[in-house]
């Protein structure tokens, strides 16, 4: 069986990039390399591409040269959580614990890069992960730390996180200043380009950033502030796929289109090679405008279509209403091909220099079993952060953020019944929609050092109103090397 968007957002993504880069080339002779020197100069804030989630201009332990050939650092981040008890009628396999809990998370992570010339450069980077999540991080469709590693049987191992090659094609002759960090080397790139990166990366890396709320490293921790909840994006287990990203870039917008692997299974580590049977296609368009005078913001919007083997919500229903299985089994068909598409907004605004109101908008179809990231059909949220420089605390930074999430009435159904999500399941259901709290303060302590607190507040943790609120306060240290 085959459910799947009527557009092909691969086909339209790959064409929209092209015309872009054939219409913005330049005539012969003006093209540029990335690295080559020019006398244009940046001329203001609709110059300066979000690419990475990095701050490059965060302090760190030991310096970083400016201009040489490779790339050599590291970070080290630590959370803590805990909860105390809360009420709860009744639990199931996949229930938060309503018991007092903590955990402790790390992420040890070595970044490595060369340039190969003034346009090409190779990345990678390799990973440890340790310690758990609240509940082994089941029970929330919005988890309370984005950094947990979802299955705790894959083991502990140093892994390849990131391999990429990364090529700029320059479309003009003229210049942007560009920061250095761990995915990208190039100190200037042709403000006119496109580029292209093959490999292994995580599609977060790249696309729904938003510079108050992306980088559980400095920012908020809950899975769906830092990313859009209804957004399914291709990733193994640790977050990471095999694929290709195209991103044409020009003065004030951007547009990309990523083609990546799905996992296997749900949740899976392994990669599904065969494209006829699952992949994801990606398409964002990003305007860098100034909505407010004097205050350049930023708007995205997100479109995406995933093809693997996924269960139907409302077929797993009917055969557990026709006593085929005892409670409703998204797992339970044959191999089959099937789809889910969504698209999502995205903006970042400045109210003040150092002020800035962010928020998401998503949604997808829901038909189809939540298969990669987390069990979000629809979601919305609003925040904002600010950083220290007021209160002459220039590395410090503060937020605070209020999520919405939702699913489809297919989907409600069958937890209702006693069917298990790879993260949800309760036993039974009494739908309310997840809604979240979160507030931190990250401390800059010394060089690279940083210190947050962090507190959230879910209510109908799970969508059960029958369970929570619950109060999730954390700590976290990151060390920048």
């Amino acid at each position: 069986m085959k459910v799947s968007f009527n557009f092909n957002i691969a086909a339209a993504g790959l064409f929209l990039v092209a015309a872009m880069a054939i219409s913005a080339a330049p005539a012969r002779g003006q093209a540029q390399s990335a690295g080559a020197p020019v006398s244009a100069q940046a001329n203001g804030p609709s110059d300066q591409d979000n690419t990475t989630a990095f701050d490059s201009e965060s302090p760190t332990m030991f310096p970083h040269p400016e201009h040489s050939w490779w790339w050599i650092s590291g970070q080290m981040n630590f959370i803590f959580q805990t909860h105390p008890p809360f009420p709860a009628k009744y639990s199931g396999a996949n229930s938060l614990h309503n018991d007092y809990e903590k955990a402790t998370s790390r992420v040890l992570t070595l970044f490595l890069g060369a340039e190969l010339n003034h346009s090409t450069e190779v990345l990678a980077d390799v990973e440890e992960t340790g310690g758990r999540g609240l509940s082994d991080a089941l029970g929330l469709a919005g988890f309370t730390n984005l950094d947990v590693v979802r299955n705790p049987t894959i083991g502990q191992a140093p892994y390849l996180a990131r391999a990429m090659l990364h090529h700029v094609f320059a479309l003009s002759s003229d210049t942007v200043e560009s920061d250095r960090t761990p995915l990208t080397l190039f100190t200037e790139l042709p403000r006119r380009r496109l580029e292209v990166r093959f490999g292994k990366f995580g599609l977060a890396d790249f696309l729904d950033l938003n510079s108050a709320g992306t980088d559980s490293h400095s920012q908020f921790l809950n899975w769906t502030v830092d990313n859009n909840g209804a957004w399914d994006y291709a990733a193994d287990t640790r977050g990471y796929t095999i694929g290709a990203l195209f991103d044409f870039e020009d003065r004030s917008w951007g547009l990309r289109f990523a083609e990546a692997l799905m996992p296997t299974v749900a949740n899976g580590i392994d990669y599904q090679w065969n494209l006829r049977r699952a992949r994801e296609s990606n398409l964002e368009f990003e305007l860098r405008k100034s909505f407010l005078p004097g205050l350049a913001g930023v708007f995205r919007i997100l479109a995406y279509d995933n093809t693997a083997n996924m269960g139907i919500y409302r077929l797993q229903n009917e055969l557990y209403l026709a006593g085929v299985t005892p409670v409703p089994e998204i797992t339970a068909h044959p191999l089959q091909t099937t789809g889910k598409y969504g698209f999502g907004l995205n903006f970042e605004q400045p109210l003040a220099k150092h002020v800035t109101a962010f928020g998401r908008f998503g949604w997808n179809n829901g038909k189809t079993e939540s298969y990669t990231y987390t069990e979000v059909d629809q979601t919305v949220e609003i925040g904002a952060a600010v950083d220290g420089t007021q209160w002459r605390r220039k590395w410090d930074k503060a937020g605070a953020v209020f999520v919405s999430n939702g699913i489809g009435r297919d989907h409600q159904f069958y937890l209702a019944h006693g069917g298990l999500g790879f993260l949800l399941g309760d036993g039974a259901l009494t739908y309310g929609r997840e809604t979240i709290f979160e507030s931190y303060y990250n401390l800059h302590l010394w060089k690279g050092i940083f210190a947050a607190i962090d507190l959230q507040h879910i209510n109908n943790p799970g969508y059960n109103r029958d369970r929570g609120p619950v109060l999730v306060p954390g700590l976290r240290l990151h060390v920048e090397l």
